[in-house]
């Protein structure tokens, strides 16, 4: 009789456990495992009523000790890969390429300090979609972050002209 309930209990659990797990957790199982000289990055977004009016920045780059005068970047392009078979898309920065920058003069006794440099360009707007997990894979290394950006719900008329 023991055995016939913890069987129970246990059959309970997983159903639970299956139950809370979201879309998105769920969807994960379509993106696969980060080669090697790769990680994976997971990025699970909570529901909003407006996310339409929504935007995730990715942010990729590594912290480095630098001057605080000028400006750095890190060559690079982020590629959207379709998963076959799912119609999902992954993020892959195949590279990080050399870190460039300005040359304007600097004390040089001045002190370095860690900054976050960043992929050049334009920053990585993507659709944000709770019901999917975004998946960026980078090299080892490499750091990813975002931020999320809003759209106020306003919309104002361009002036003809």
């Amino acid at each position: 009789m023991k055995r016939f309930v913890l069987s129970i209990s246990a059959a309970c659990v997983t159903v639970f456990s299956a139950a809370a797990e979201t879309e998105a957790e769920r969807n994960l199982k379509a993106f696969p495992a980060a080669d090697e000289g790769m990680t994976r990055h997971v990025l699970m977004l909570p529901p909003d009523e407006r996310e339409d009016s929504l935007r995730v920045e990715l942010k990729i780059g590594k912290t480095v000790r630098l001057d605080e005068g000028n400006r750095y970047f890190f060559g690079g392009k982020l590629e959207a890969v379709n998963i076959e078979g799912w119609s999902f898309t992954r993020y892959v920065l195949a590279e990080l390429g050399p870190m460039a920058g300005t040359l304007m003069a600097v004390d040089p006794d001045a002190p370095k300090v860690d900054r976050f440099i960043t992929l050049g360009g334009e920053p990585q707007l993507l659709r944000y979609n709770s019901r999917l997990p975004l998946v960026v894979y980078v090299p080892d290394g490499v750091e990813v972050r975002h931020r999320i950006w809003r759209a106020g719900p306003e919309a104002k008329p361009v002036p003809e002209g």
